[in-house]
């Protein structure tokens, strides 16, 4: 059994240090532990602290990529290092690090496929109320649209089994942390959340360069989600606001014509017509959605049973039917 902790790291030569020096080199139910950095694109010292920090496997990038780039090449460089766990953690050493056994052992014991350390965010200082709240907002989008009930989707700490590894899809450039457990919902793998603790702020966050940046870009990444992967719901929902109007304003006008009013009122009944109108193509995009979700979902599983040739099964532990044996 092999648990392989990864971290994405851009420019991280003042914290990286002492992030590996909280790292384990054993964890109870594995054989081996190993580290893997994945470094994007730096132009600082990263790569040589990795080197003499003992970190077991370095993937570079030529120039910077992005955490959610950086994040996916790492988990395809454990799998090919034979992972039956993936553990991902901040290169800031925002995580506590003794909390990794707590967070591999639904793993370990067949619970989940995915765990997610859920931060003691209410009690965090350094976190604006900006941020804490678009975490709960970001928590509840995937609640929502995975089905699974994570408390603190946006966290960074989370372990994965080598199945769900393998079925990991990120299209979000931006980051990973919601797209990752909407994906692992929507396809069926169990997720669970336990509580962590976190160290103290050792710099600010490279995602929060700005509120109103911040705000706008996870913004665009909740509303992204939604739609790809709840189409359905989501276009039925919003149809449900142009169709009440003009529902509304079709009746007004009826009530009005047999009692006989002196007005046509046609402004009205045009614009109920457009709302109609709104409505309708809000429902056809739902049946649209809902058609294209099939064709992701075939061509997820073809991804994935590329990915099982590739990496040769699916590990020990985690899989859906008991895991395969290597």
């Amino acid at each position: 059994m092999k648990l392989i902790i990864q971290i994405p790291c851009f420019n991280e030569e003042a914290s990286l240090a002492e992030t590996l020096s909280c790292l384990p080199r054993s964890v109870a139910g594995f054989d081996a532990v190993e580290w893997l950095v994945v470094d994007d694109g730096s132009t600082d010292g990263t790569v040589e602290v990795a080197r003499k920090g003992g970190v077991d496997h370095i993937v570079q990038f030529p120039f910077n990529r992005g955490l959610a780039k950086a994040f996916v090449a790492g988990i395809e460089r454990a799998l090919e290092e034979g992972a039956d766990v993936i553990v991902n953690t901040d290169a800031d050493n925002q995580y506590d690090a003794s909390d990794i056994p707590a967070l591999v052992q639904p793993i370990l014991e067949r619970r989940a496929e995915l765990v997610v350390g859920s931060r003691p965010i209410r009690t965090i200082d350094h976190f604006s109320p900006t941020k804490k709240l678009l975490q709960r907002l970001g928590s509840w989008v995937v609640r929502f649209t995975s089905g699974a009930d994570v408390a603190d989707a946006p966290s960074g700490f989370r372990a994965l089994s080598r199945e769900a590894a393998m079925r990991l899809h990120i299209f979000d450039s931006y980051t990973y942390t919601l797209e990752s457990v909407i994906q692992a919902g929507r396809s069926g793998l169990k997720i669970v959340s336990v509580p962590i603790r976190v160290n103290g702020e050792t710099r600010p966050s490279r995602l929060v360069r700005s509120i109103p940046r911040y705000v706008f870009r996870s913004s665009i990444s909740i509303l992204r989600s939604v739609f790809i992967y709840r189409p359905g719901l989501t276009f039925f929902l919003l149809g449900l606001v142009p169709f009440a109007v003009g529902f509304f304003l079709s009746v007004r006008w009826l009530v009005l014509y047999f009692e006989g009013t002196q007005r046509t009122h046609i402004p009205s009944l045009i614009l109920a017509a457009i709302m109609m109108i709104a409505a309708f193509l809000c429902w056809l995009c739902a049946l649209l959605g809902e058609i294209n979700g099939i064709n992701r979902k075939l061509l997820e599983d073809v991804r994935y049973g590329l990915r099982r040739n590739r990496f040769g099964g699916s590990g020990r532990i985690g899989s859906r039917n008991g895991g395969d044996s290597q």
